[in-house]
């Protein structure tokens, strides 16, 4: 058996299986601190309830105002093009859904393949986008740490290295699927520990600003 077949097994068996493992724990403990922590308890008399300005707060501010759209134009559509990109791929592509389907039973139709390398392409360019503008503009220039370009690197190279895959631009193939894999796999292990949380807790956040404000009887 040939070095790259090897690596190909290693990355589907045993890293894999770590991989998952370190997620789940991970993001189990990361979101039960969350919870745990919860809120202070609020002796004021509730205005109104919570649940339902809480979900109207998560879908509000999934869609940028006019006014951070106006002061931040670039960051909200190359922000925007990337991550459809990235779930689309990740989502809609058959054998990222037939892995899905592995693991939970679960399944839907996928896109057609030119669609997905279509979308990957333009991923990949707006990933590349955004690193330049963040080593170029000078408050997120200040701002950055190693942490945001880590995280950088490990969604971009999820994305490049799956596109190589799917254009077969490495030889041996098996090399390059494995990376592809191994890339997704630091990723799963990166993700209950940097910003890439986000992913998660970001509608929690989102929920407990909404509920927050309509407790208080005030539009959020």
């Amino acid at each position: 058996m040939s070095g790259s077949m090897e690596f190909l097994l290693w990355t589907k068996g045993p890293m894999f299986n770590i991989a998952i493992a370190i997620f789940a724990i991970g993001l189990l403990v990361r979101i039960a601190e969350i919870f745990v922590l919860g809120r202070k308890k609020n002796f004021a008399e509730a205005r109104a309830g919570e649940w339902g300005p809480g979900f109207r707060t998560m879908l509000t501010r999934t869609v940028a105002d006019p006014g951070t759209f106006q002061r931040a134009p670039f960051n909200v559509v190359v922000g925007w093009v990337w991550h459809i990109g990235f779930l689309i791929a990740l989502l809609l592509f058959l054998p990222h859904i037939a892995l899905i389907e592995s693991l939970t039973g679960l399944s839907w139709p996928a896109l057609p393949n030119p669609v997905i390398s279509l979308v990957t392409s333009v991923t990949l360019v707006a990933l590349i986008a955004t690193l330049v503008h963040r080593m170029t503009h000078p408050v997120k220039k200040r701002i950055s740490t190693v942490e945001d370009y880590v995280v950088w690197a490990v969604v971009f190279a999820v994305v490049l290295t799956g596109w190589l895959a799917y254009y077969r631009l490495v030889n041996p193939y098996p090399l390059v699927l494995g990376m592809h894999i191994l890339s997704a796999e630091i990723m799963l292990i990166l993700l209950p520990f940097t910003k890439l949380t986000h992913i998660f807790t970001t509608f929690i956040a989102r929920w407990y600003n909404g509920a927050a404000f309509g407790r208080k009887g005030v539009q959020s």
